[in-house]
């Protein structure tokens, strides 16, 4: 074999800055957690082919960044506060591109004397609102989701129809538990975020309860027809979202036998199984819109 070894593409910076904001400036407090991750792509080969810093923003000027920036700016959504953190690092010298990624945990207001409390929380849920946004030179995107949003559906789903040969033993059913684990990404159209203007707070909640509603309304022939109808809601009804991915385990529950008891089972009592399970992952999107693969470079790829 010949020719010369060379770094390849790369990036660097610093996983999981752990940042809490109060926000104080009126006695009912806000609060916005992050867990946020920052990646510089650029002008550093020097560092791995020989060891030469002369261009690194070390990875604790990142993290020093984020806690900066949160008291100067403010979080006020994720989304916007990658796209400004971005920006802070597209302006330094030797950066040609980034990644920023956030967790945002949820809390609620405590109810204490008939009310909301001004400055106490509870941490909510297990479900955890995502957000990415990539720089390319001039070029912005941004990604918004969520992950672990666990739901159940105790009947409306069927499965039936499907291939048998002499490994399948699942029976048929036109009555079942639907339960899954929803892990979503939507891309936000490049034009909608350079014009600026989102509220992307507000799209989040809405985006999020129209897909929960969807999967409680829909009559389910199937996971994947599930997943489908969830996306297609969002794309119909919102404007600005390019297109969204997907990922949903079927979180299987098995009616158990109860006649060895002298006991019918009329899809009362069940085993949840956490594993194996099914995994259905899909990409809905509107026919004509162009791939743009620099937004997803951050998510795991399965279509």
């Amino acid at each position: 074999m010949t020719g010369a070894i060379k770094v390849g593409p790369n990036q660097y910076g610093k996983a999981e800055v752990r940042v809490v904001r109060v926000t104080r400036d009126t006695p009912v407090h806000r609060i916005e957690d992050l867990n946020v991750t920052t990646q510089l792509r650029g002008d550093f080969d020097a560092a791995f082919t020989d060891g030469d810093n002369a261009h690194v923003h070390a990875t604790d000027t990142q993290k020093n960044t984020v806690y900066a920036l949160a008291k100067e700016l403010g979080v006020g959504s994720p989304e916007d506060f990658l796209l400004a953190l971005g920006r802070h690092w597209m302006g330094q010298p030797w950066v040609e591109g980034c990644q920023m990624k956030a967790e945002q945990y949820s809390w609620e207001r405590i109810v204490a004397d008939g009310g909301p409390h001004d400055h106490s929380f509870l941490r909510s849920g297990q479900e955890t609102r995502t957000a990415v946004v990539q720089y390319d030179g001039e070029d912005a995107f941004v990604l918004g989701g969520l992950t672990d949003a666990v739901v159940l559906k105790s009947t409306g789903s069927e499965f039936h129809g499907f291939p048998r040969d002499r490994h399948t033993l699942l029976a048929e059913t036109d009555d079942r538990i639907l339960a899954t684990s929803v892990t979503a990404w939507w891309r936000y159209r490049s034009d909608a975020v350079s014009a600026g203007g989102l509220d992307y707070n507000a799209l989040y909640d809405a985006i999020r309860a129209l897909m929960l509603e969807r999967f409680a309304q829909l009559h389910s022939l199937a996971l994947q027809q599930t997943i489908f109808e969830m996306g297609k809601a969002v794309l119909e009804r919102f404007e600005e979202v390019a297109e969204i991915r997907l990922s949903c385990p079927n979180k299987h529950h098995f009616l158990v036998d109860l006649s060895p008891f002298g006991l019918e089972n009329p899809n009362e009592v069940f085993f949840a199984a956490d594993r194996p399970y099914g995994l259905i992952q899909a990409t809905v999107q509107r026919e004509g819109t162009p791939d743009e693969p620099r937004a997803w470079a951050a998510v795991p790829a399965f279509a």
